[in-house]
């Protein structure tokens, strides 16, 4: 699987410079991702090794024994350090200061907003390009949700690029508190030691630190955890999260299968849960709708203000599996073998499981024993109840990373993530990770380092944009 990505990264590096070189319209110098090829070091180059060092060292340790709550908290600010630094390779202000000062972001739509009922009602009769007081390119492509968070921001003395790069940072790594509780509350505390080690060498975090999308998915998978933890009060928050996240970006209805995956897995009161969620969600588009922004109308709007841009240039053909070049250096090379090695374990859930001691196999669906004494049938009836439990644990493990593939599969041939999906897709990349529960104990180590690397030399070589 190694050498599958391997070929279809090569691929797709490849033929993309043959198409820029020729003259067609990628734009995206270092394609597949959206940058420009500049090897460099900076003063983040030692700090993100060191921190490389300490999660492969004792951190990997450290997260199979320690307590719960002192892990996450380690986890989070471990996370916290390695996006600061890799976005500190680029120096202070490229790396931060000056990431979303650019006109195509939303800071320099901040100063315009007055007044924000005002700004909502006429929001989407500002969404097309080649308009006087058309909005710049990434407000244009949302809905205002997004403006909003940086609105606020402003308005609490936070504004500036440097807070909002920040806010994207300490956000974005939220993902290593958020999925790992998610698994433990669906009954995988195993799998979320297992994988937390991987979201704080987040090969994505390139892009977390510093951009809106880092927010986008701290949001997002803040969101899926209340849903998996027990109480419908609980739950009601984690659906106004998710509610609140389809005013960030259109593309978060395809958050719809994994809210539905962990609905599905939540061990108790799933009815109460999803209702509870789905009022939540209802909840934020009201107050949305009756502020005056129509969601349905900004939809239609964007699709037209997508093609007004560069996407009408960009090679539906070369991008609709280019993009899976750019995921994999976001989500890292664990993701092919991980990804198999969960298909695996679901095709062997579906038929007999290896029973704790030896002998035969014992199917999971199977009626009384014929004969044998009572104790026996006992004994059996344990065994089979530890083992389902067993494979029901293992269930997040396939089935969110399932439903975060068949979510980028609809974005991927909507034609409406054509390039800069690095970033784009990183609330659905980080589910991804949760396969890693499946590759070998002694393997992890060394999977881990290649995520750290991947990470390090896409930052050393390029300077990415987000």
């Amino acid at each position: 699987m190694l050498g599958v990505e391997a070929a279809l990264l090569a691929t797709a590096v490849v033929i993309g410079a043959v198409l820029n070189h020729r003259g067609v319209d990628l734009h995206a110098e270092a394609a597949p991702l959206y940058a420009t090829w500049r090897p460099h070091l900076g003063w983040g180059t030692p700090v993100a090794l060191l921190v490389a060092a300490a999660v492969l060292g004792p951190g990997l340790r450290w997260a199979r024994a320690a307590r719960w709550g002192p892990l996450l908290f380690a986890g989070y600010l471990a996370a916290v350090a390695w996006t600061l630094a890799l976005a500190l390779v680029d120096g202070w202000s490229a790396g931060l200061a000056r990431r979303l000062t650019p006109q195509a972001e939303y800071l320099h739509e901040v100063p315009r907003v007055t007044d924000v009922g005002r700004m909502l009602v006429g929001f989407t009769d500002r969404i097309l390009d080649f308009q006087p007081d058309s909005w710049s390119t990434h407000t244009a492509g949302h809905p205002p949700g997004a403006l909003l968070l940086f609105v606020g921001l402003d308005r609490i003395g936070l504004g500036g690029g440097t807070a909002a790069a920040l806010a994207c940072v300490l956000v974005g790594a939220t993902v290593a508190v958020s999925v790992p509780v998610t698994l433990r509350a669906l009954g995988a505390g195993e799998a979320a030691r297992a994988v937390l080690p991987f979201l704080v060498l987040l090969p994505g975090a390139v892009w977390v630190g510093a951009s809106a999308d880092g927010v986008f998915t701290g949001v997002v998978a803040a969101g899926l955890a209340l849903l998996a933890v027990r109480g419908p009060a609980i739950a009601l928050v984690g659906g106004l999260l998710l509610g609140f996240a389809l005013y960030l970006s259109y593309g978060f209805v395809l958050v719809a299968p994994l809210a539905l995956a962990v609905l599905a897995l939540r061990p108790a009161r799933r009815r109460d849960a999803m209702f509870a969620g789905a009022a939540g969600v209802a909840a934020v588009v009201v107050v949305f709708t009756v502020a005056g922004f129509q969601w349905w109308r900004g939809y239609d709007l964007v699709v037209e203000r997508y093609y007004q841009g560069w996407a009408a240039d960009r090679p539906y053909g070369y991008w609709v599996w280019a993009n899976l070049g750019a995921l994999l250096l976001a989500a890292g090379p664990v993701a092919g073998p991980a990804l198999r090695r969960a298909l695996l374990a679901a095709r062997a859930g579906r038929g007999a499981v290896p029973r704790v001691g030896r002998g035969p196999s014992v199917p999971l669906a199977g009626g009384p024993e014929p004969g044998g004494s009572a104790v026996r049938g006992l004994v059996r009836h344990h065994r089979l109840v530890a083992l389902a439990r067993r494979v029901r644990g293992r269930e997040p493990t396939v089935l969110l990373p399932a439903a975060a593939a068949l979510a980028m599969a609809a974005a991927d041939l909507s034609g409406m993530s054509k390039a800069e999906v690095e970033r784009i897709w990183l609330p659905f990349a980080v589910w991804l990770l949760v396969a890693v529960a499946h590759l070998p104990a002694p393997a992890r180590r060394w999977w881990l380092a290649g995520q750290a690397l991947t990470a390090l030399a896409v930052n050393h070589l390029l300077f990415t944009v987000s």
